[in-house]
């Protein structure tokens, strides 16, 4: 780390062994406070019967979420100078993601988007600062685009605040439009120059992300378990399922890292449908917790909908995990019909397993690890042959 301020220049995408920095690290740490608000809102909602509701507030929430952490990860990858300022401005960003995480169940049950925004708000200073810093930095076509970047941010944070003076009536509609507004600043902002993200890195974080995603899956898992088993005697019930989570979530963890995404990325044209797209692989893979605590619930007795919607909790979100890792991910790596059909066809059997009644878990599980093998062996058959016999010219002993 600099102990003194130094001018904060664009890092070269070429750098070797780039990777997370204990920084990146802990500011990712802070977001399962979040993850953990809006899992725990989505988890109430479908267990009371209200799955429209509950989705929607979730997705509107979650996006929340997603978005801050992009902001700082893309920005971090181009221009992370390690130095003084810079953490204390990293740290601020923090402190707005944990006042965003405690606006979130008002921003859920109520529509009242007011401490979501606050928190917004503080995120919003310390990154307009490091973009404006990072211009001061730059001279022609990069000065410009960390410009656009900080006015952009400064137009789309005050579309959020106008968002708290509106009727609750349009407010979600407007949430769409300042939603669609921040997705349009990195594509303006990069128009004429590519920022210098390094894509080694990028994949990192977004692997690193997805892990705590997972990971927040089995703390609510064994969370909703043990509460479970602390109240009934219901381990028969209980068992079937939590074996299923776990299956789904070792799958998941195995088919999103199964491929060298990094070669795939080579530019903005590959990067930001990339990035954009994983707002669906964090957020089904947030929703596969909240969706065995529903099962959970229902499994006890807690939980006021059917056996098949306590199933679709778990099943919808794990087969539009699968969906968009295969969208986003596998596709750019599969070789021939079978390896392109597996994810999509494994997808299709995860729903299938909702009406499966209360084994659906389970066998939502065994069909992703089923997953897991058959790619395995076809990746295995797809290699080419190795030579028979050593080298010409070397002694096989």
């Amino acid at each position: 780390m600099a102990l003194v301020y130094v001018p904060m220049t664009a890092r070269s995408r070429d750098e070797d062994h780039r990777a997370a920095t204990p920084l990146e690290l802990f500011f990712d740490l802070c977001f399962v406070v979040a993850i953990a608000q809006a899992g725990a809102r989505l988890v109430h909602a479908l267990a009371e019967g209200h799955p429209g509701t509950g989705v929607i507030g979730y997705a509107f929430v979650f996006f929340g979420v997603w978005w801050a952490w992009m902001n700082f990860t893309w920005f971090a990858s181009a221009y992370d100078c390690d130095d003084v300022p810079y953490r204390i401005a990293t740290l601020v960003q923090i402190a707005g993601v944990l006042v965003y995480a405690a606006g979130v169940s008002r921003a859920f049950d109520q529509n009242d988007w007011t401490v979501a925004v606050i928190g917004y708000l503080i995120m919003r200073v310390a990154l307009t600062a490091q973009w404006l810093r990072a211009a001061s930095g730059e001279t022609g076509t990069a000065r410009t685009a960390a410009l656009k970047y900080a006015a952009g941010l400064v137009v789309c944070q005050a579309g959020w605040v106008a968002l708290l003076f509106a009727p609750d009536g349009i407010r979600r509609w407007l949430f769409l439009i300042v939603a669609a507004a921040e997705l349009l600043v990195p594509v303006v902002a990069e128009h004429g120059h590519q920022t210098p993200w390094h894509a080694h890195h990028i994949v990192e974080r977004y692997g690193l992300f997805t892990i705590i995603v997972l990971g927040e899956t089995i703390a609510a898992s064994t969370v909703a378990v043990r509460s479970a088993l602390d109240e009934h005697e219901a381990l028969g019930e209980l068992l079937p399922i939590a074996a299923g989570g776990l299956l789904i979530v070792f799958a998941a963890w195995w088919i999103y890292f199964a491929v060298p995404m990094h070669e795939h990325l080579t530019s903005n044209r590959e990067a930001i449908p990339w990035g954009y797209g994983h707002v669906l692989i964090f957020g089904s893979g947030a929703a596969i917790g909240a969706g065995i605590e529903v099962a959970v619930e229902h499994a006890v007795g807690k939980a006021h909908v059917s056996q098949v919607a306590a199933n679709a909790a778990v099943t919808v979100p794990t087969a539009l995990f699968l969906l968009t890792v295969w969208l986003l991910h596998s596709r750019h790596f599969k070789r021939g019909v079978a390896q392109q059909l597996t994810l999509p066809l494994s997808a299709l059997a995860v729903l299938a397993c909702t009406w499966a009644g209360p084994y659906a878990v389970l066998y939502a599980g065994l069909v992703a690890t089923a997953t897991v093998v058959v790619g395995m062996a076809l990746a295995v058959r797809g290699r080419p042959a190795a030579p028979v016999g050593p080298p010409e010219g070397v002694s096989p002993y």
